[in-house]
């Protein structure tokens, strides 16, 4: 099945698709659901995809977004993708996005520098999409601090002492065996913390496309009714 990702950012959106050249546009408060499969569609006229993944910023439940997202336009919850794309579509969180893409076992905690703080874990092949962003640091929020608006008003000295402290705290809280950094400032770190490793370009590309293989559980699928207690 060839899939058609894309990425929502609040600065681009990055489309990928096996055997093209990736592309991205940009993004802005003033985005629609609308004005992004116009855009998307026209980017991709002479791509061939089957079916979309979608990594979104802000919550995803089981019939879709359910919150407006904070740095673009209106409009997306209850947005019909599926009509508006002609193809079967997959929505999820973008660190879940990212952090599937990323995963190579144990339990994993992404972390996504980027406009805000995007976070996701993975244990024993469960996705779950966190919003450590809202957590207080320091007299504000950790996404206040960490992202774009807090690394240009505290410059780049303090940020980076920002990151380790945090990595450093939320893997231990999350006991977590490592922790991935994603998103666009993670190349501004040149030695990164213990137990951590960056995640590459075309994480998002791989987790849209694991999205559809058989083994992933998505949202329109019924979860196991069996308890499993994660170790």
């Amino acid at each position: 099945m060839d899939v058609l990702v894309i990425d929502i950012g609040g600065s681009h959106i990055k489309l990928y698709s096996e055997g093209d050249r990736p592309t991205k546009f940009d993004s802005g408060p003033d985005l629609t659901p609308a004005e992004l499969v116009k855009k998307a569609v026209e980017a991709t006229k002479d791509w061939h995809y089957d079916a979309v993944s979608i990594g979104y910023p802000g919550r995803v439940g089981h019939k879709g977004i359910v919150e407006e997202p904070g740095n673009l336009g209106q409009g997306w919850v209850g947005y019909d993708f599926e009509a508006a794309f002609h193809r079967r579509v997959r929505l999820v969180n973008d660190a879940a996005l990212q952090a599937l893409g990323a995963y190579d076992g144990g339990r994993m905690l992404f972390l996504g520098l980027g406009t805000g703080l995007g976070s996701a874990l993975i244990a024993d092949r469960v996705i779950l999409p966190l919003e450590l962003g809202c957590l207080p640091y320091c007299g504000e929020t950790m996404a206040d601090r960490l992202g774009k608006d807090g690394l240009a008003r505290d410059g780049e000295a303090v940020w980076l002492k920002s990151v380790a402290e945090i990595v450093d705290h939320l893997r231990i809280a999350f006991n977590a065996d490592h922790v991935v950094l994603g998103g666009g400032n993670v190349e501004r770190i040149k030695s990164l913390p213990p137990h951590t490793r960056r995640g590459g370009n075309d994480d998002a590309f791989h987790g849209g496309n694991r999205l559809w293989e058989e083994e992933v559980e998505h949202h329109d699928r019924p979860p196991s009714g069996v308890w499993r207690v994660v170790p």
